[in-house]
C-alpha cells in the first residue's frame, strides 16, 4: 500500500486554514496514488493548544471540523489519518482526549486515543487529556495498522535506560500482529532530537520486523519549533523516505518495500546541526511574527555579535524589506560599533537609522539629580541607557506595528547580564536559547560563503558599552568558561561539585555563576518568549520559584 506523509504547518486555532491545508494535501497525494495519507498530531486544531482545550467551544469546533473534513474528502481515493482534540468520555475527569481519526470515503474507520501523556519539560498533556485505556489494530486494505500518537512510541524498554511509564503501547499493539506501525507526532526540535527520533523508531522497526511511518508537525508555535523530518522505515529499520526539515513537504513510500537505504545519522556537533539550529530559528521567527498577525520587525543594532545574528535570522525569515535596524549610540558607544552596524545593515540590505540617546540620557539624569544627590554613578546609570533604548524601540513598534526582536543570548539571560525594561523589551527572544559560544558558531556559519556579518563584529571583545572601556569579562568569566558551566547547571542540572570535577574550573568561579543564575530568576520570568533549540531552555519547560533561597 502506498502511504503518503503530509507534513504541513498548522496554526493553533485556525480550523479553516488548517482544514484547507489538509484537503489540499490529500488531493495532491490522491493524485499521486496514495491509498493512505498521514498527517501530524492535533493537526486539525494545531499543537499545542494549551488552555484553549479548557473551552467547550474549542472542543466543539474540533468535533465539527472532523465532520467538515469527512465530507470534504469523501470522494477522494485516499484515506486520511489526522490528529485532533475531542471531548473526553463522561466521567474521565478531563475535558479532552488527544485523538487520531482514520477517515475513508466519508466514513470514520477508527478513533484512537493517545495513551502516554507527557508531563515533563515543555509538555503538560496530563493537565488536559484523558489517557486511552486501550488501543487496537485496524484492518485496512489488507494491512493491519497499529496507530500511535507521538509519546506512545517513546517508551521502549529496549531503547531507553529509564522509562517514564509502566506500559508500552507499541509493545501492546505488536501483540496484535500489525503489518504497519504509524505514528502521528508533534515532536519539537532541539539539538540532537532528530537523531534520537530516528534511532528510536529504527530500533522498534528492526526488532519487531514491521515498517514504521512517522508524520511529524513542522512550524513554529510560540517558543516551540517543530522540525518535521517525517520518515518511513522498512521492516528491517532502513530508510524508505525522508521529508524535509523545517519546511512543509509530502513524501510517499510503499509499505511492502522490503528494504531501503541505511539511516544517515548526523553527529550532534557537526556543521549540519549548526545549520539546523539556524534554520530552526528562522522558521520559529517567521511563524511567530506571521502567526501573530505581523509582517515587520525592528531590531536595536549595537554593533555586537548578538544583534548581528538576530538581524541575519530576521532577514532570512521575513525578507530584508521587513526588517528595520536602529542604532542608538550614547557617549560610551565607539565609532566602530556604529560603523559596524551600518556595514551589517548594508550587507543585509535592510534600512538602518540612527537615534542618538545622549541628550535623552542627560535629560533623565537632570530629572533624577535631586534624588540622586550624594550618590555615585553605578549600574543605575548603565541600566538607564538601556531603558532609554528600550523605550525608543517600543515607540517605533507602537507607531509602525513592527514587532521588537530582543537580542539577548542564553548566557546573558542565565546570569542576569541584561536589563529589565531595557534590552529585554520585545516580543520574541530569538537567540535566548543560544549560549554565547554557539552565537559565534552560528555567525561563522552565516559567513561560510561570504562576509555577511562584518569580521570586526566577530573579532571585537564583547561589551555592553555602558561605561568607558567596558568589557563583558569585567563582570563575567570568559564565555569559554561561562558557557560550559551554564550548560551543565541549567540544561543538565549538574551540581557545583560535578562541574568542578568534570571541567577543572575553580570552585569559586562555578559558585559565582550558580549564584548569579539563582538570583536572577525574576528577570527570566519577565522575559520575551524564547525560541527553544536545546533540551532545556528558559520558559515554560523550566519552572523555578522566584521568592526562594535554593541551597544547591
Amino acid at each position: 500500500m502506498k502511504i503518503a506523509l503530509a507534513q504541513i504547518n498548522p496554526t493553533v486555532g485556525d480550523f479553516t486554514g488548517n482544514l484547507a491545508k489538509i484537503v489540499a494535501a490529500s488531493q495532491r497525494t490522491a493524485g499521486s496514488g496514495a491509498r493512505l495519507t498521514v498527517f501530524s498530531e492535533l493537526v486539525i486544531c494545531g499543537y499545542p493548544p494549551a488552555d484553549l482545550l479548557d473551552k467547550p467551544s474549542f472542543l466543539d469546533r474540533c468535533a465539527s471540523a472532523v465532520e467538515e473534513l469527512r465530507n470534504a474528502t469523501a470522494s477522494l481515493p485516499t484515506a486520511i489519518l489526522v490528529g485532533v482534540a475531542l471531548p473526553a468520555p463522561e466521567g474521565s475527569g478531563k475535558r479532552a482526549v488527544n485523538a487520531a481519526v482514520l477517515l475513508d470515503k466519508g466514513q470514520v474507520l477508527l478513533e484512537q486515543h493517545k495513551m502516554l501523556l507527557p508531563f515533563y519539560d515543555v509538555f503538560d498533556e496530563q493537565r488536559y487529556f484523558s489517557p486511552a485505556t486501550g488501543q487496537r489494530v485496524v484492518e485496512f486494505e489488507g494491512e493491519r495498522l497499529a496507530i500511535t500518537i507521538c509519546e506512545d512510541a517513546w517508551n521502549d524498554k529496549n531503547f531507553w535506560p529509564h522509562r517514564l511509564y509502566p506500559v508500552d503501547p507499541v509493545e501492546n499493539l505488536i501483540r496484535q500482529r500489525p503489518t504497519v506501525l504509524l505514528n502521528i507526532s508533534a515532536s519539537p526540535f532541539w539539538h540532537g532530537k532528530r537523531q534520537v527520533r530516528q534511532r528510536m523508531l529504527a530500533s522498534i522497526s528492526h526488532r519487531h520486523k514491521v515498517p514504521v511511518f512517522i508524520c511529524n508537525q513542522v512550524g513554529g508555535n510560540d517558543s516551540l519549533i517543530f522540525d518535521g523530518s517525517s520518515f518511513a522505515l522498512a521492516a528491517d529499520g532502513t530508510l524508505l523516505a525522508q521529508a524535509a526539515s523545517f519546511g512543509e513537504d509530502i513524501v510517499m513510500a510503499d509499505s511492502a518495500t522490503p528494504t531501503g537505504k541505511p539511516l544517515s545519522l548526523v553527529p550532534e556537533d557537526s556543521a549540519e546541526e549548526t545549520e539546523a539550529a539556524y534554520q530552526a530559528l528562522v522558521l520559529g521567527t517567521r511563524d511567530y511574527v506571521h502567526k501573530t498577525g505581523f509582517r515587520k520587525v525592528v531590531i536595536g543594532l549595537s554593533g555586537g555579535i548578538d544583534s548581528a545574528l538576530v538581524a541575519a535570522i530576521a532577514v532570512d525569515a521575513l525578507g530584508q524589506e521587513n526588517v528595520l535596524g536602529i542604532g542608538m549610540p550614547s557617549q560610551y558607544s565607539s565609532t566602530g560599533s556604529v560603523d559596524d552596524s551600518r556595514r551589517l545593515a548594508a550587507n543585509l540590505g535592510i534600512r538602518f537609522e540612527i537615534l542618538p540617546i545622549g541628550d535623552l540620557y542627560q535629560e533623565f539624569s537632570h530629572t533624577l539629580a535631586p534624588l540622586f544627590t550624594g550618590t555615585h554613578p553605578d549600574i543605575t546609570e548603565e541600566n538607564l541607557q538601556s531603558r532609554i533604548r528600550g523605550t525608543l524601540l517600543m515607540a517605533l513598534s507602537n507607531k509602525f506595528s513592527n514587532l521588537v526582536l530582543t537580542t539577548g543570548n542564553k548566557s546573558e539571560m542565565a546570569v542576569g547580564y541584561c536589563t529589565l525594561y531595557g534590552d529585554m523589551v520585545g516580543a520574541l527572544a530569538v537567540i535566548g536559547d543560544l549560549v554565547k559560544t554557539r552565537v559565534y558558531a552560528l555567525c561563522r556559519w552565516v559567513n561560510r560563503d561570504q562576509e555577511v556579518i562584518p569580521s570586526a563584529i566577530l573579532t571585537k571583545a564583547p561589551s555592553a558599552e555602558l561605561r568607558p572601556d567596558q568589557k563583558d569579562t569585567d563582570s563575567l568569566p570568559p564565555y569559554e568558561i561561562l558557557d560550559p558551566i551554564l550548560e551543565a547547571y541549567v540544561e543538565r542540572y549538574e551540581t557545583t561539585a560535578q562541574i568542578v570535577a568534570a571541567y577543572g574550573f575553580p570552585c569559586a568561579t562555578v559558585e559565582k555563576v550558580v549564584r548569579l543564575v539563582e538570583r536572577t530568576e525574576y528577570k527570566r520570568q519577565q522575559a520575551a518568549p524564547v525560541l527553544k533549540v536545546t533540551s532545556k531552555s528558559f520558559g515554560g519547560g523550566r519552572r523555578f520559584p522566584i521568592a526562594a533561597r535554593a541551597q544547591v
